[in-house]
């Protein structure tokens, strides 16, 4: 029997165990699957205290915050969205270490793929087939936001192949991002540019934690000359800054995309990665819906 988990403080709202259980509910398998797998919450306000929790006894862990970039300084191995992200949501033994990943940079990838791109893709797909399934379909993005979630979807879109503005209330933050990576290419404009930004992209990637003072009143504005698709994918999914607004935004013809996705589809890439078996993706849905009714 192999036994994950989550690293954090406070956890105890966690939809993890709920995903983890449903992800592997799979038709004609589902009373092997409750004897093979453990996931539990590790909850500690102590990250060194949780970190030897998961070496004594478990397989791999998800980590939350506050503990997202102690956990990146404990790994062996770092995957490649990992090493750039400079943070990691998910540890995993192997016989090497260590290893860490950061599955935030697929359940945005696979958000956007879905909504935007029109496909759904196993758990990690290749750069290359992310860029072909969005060849065509969407070109710019804009990530409203320079914290931890706001650089994993900065990385995340330029791995889809767009073309990537930043900003954020503090601009330094964004900067300093663009500055790391100059490989990514990332334009960095100022909050005060957002209704322009907001126009020249079919991808907004929203991560601040309040609404844009105006911004329904941005986007009907640019809606009502600018034909093109727009898509915005929100980071939060408990208190999440848009949701009064999702209707007036759907109104203009405006994707909203709810956090909810992001934490779908980062789970879903996730308990791929630990477990080696593709998790049941639907199933894994019905429990976000569940918890929300």
């Amino acid at each position: 029997m192999k036994r994950f988990g989550l690293i954090g403080h406070p956890i105890a709202h966690s939809l993890s165990p709920a995903l983890f259980k449903a992800a592997y509910a799979l038709p004609g398998d589902k009373e092997a699957d409750a004897t093979e797998y453990i996931y539990e919450l590790i909850e500690s306000e102590d990250f060194n205290e949780a970190y030897r929790r998961f070496i004594d006894g478990y397989d791999g862990v998800n980590v939350t915050a506050p503990f997202k970039e102690l956990a990146f300084a404990k790994a062996d191995m770092l995957s490649p969205e990992c090493r750039l992200i400079g943070a990691t949501n998910l540890l995993v033994k192997t016989s090497s270490g260590i290893k860490a990943y950061n599955s935030d940079y697929y359940g945005i990838a696979l958000a956007i793929l879905a909504y935007a791109g029109g496909q759904h893709f196993p758990p990690r797909p290749s750069q290359n087939e992310m860029r072909k399934a969005m060849s065509g379909k969407a070109e710019t993005a804009l990530v409203a936001g320079a914290g931890g979630a706001g650089k994993a979807a900065a990385i995340a879109a330029a791995g889809l192949g767009l073309r990537t503005t930043l900003m954020n209330r503090t601009i330094e933050k964004a900067e300093k991002i663009a500055s790391e990576l100059p490989e990514l290419g990332f334009n960095v404009r100022p909050i005060s540019e957002f209704a322009e930004a907001f126009k020249d992209s079919d991808i907004i990637i929203y991560t601040l934690p309040k609404a844009i003072d105006g911004i329904t009143e941005i986007a009907s504005g640019i809606c009502g000359r600018d034909a093109r698709k727009k898509y915005i994918l929100e980071a939060n999914y408990r208190d999440p800054a848009l949701k009064d607004i999702a209707g007036s935004l759907k109104s203009l013809g405006i994707t909203y995309i709810p956090g909810e996705e992001w934490l779908l589809y980062q789970a879903y890439a996730g308990y791929d990665l630990f477990t080696g078996k593709t998790p049941s993706l639907p199933d894994m849905s019905s429990a976000i819906s569940a918890r929300n009714k």
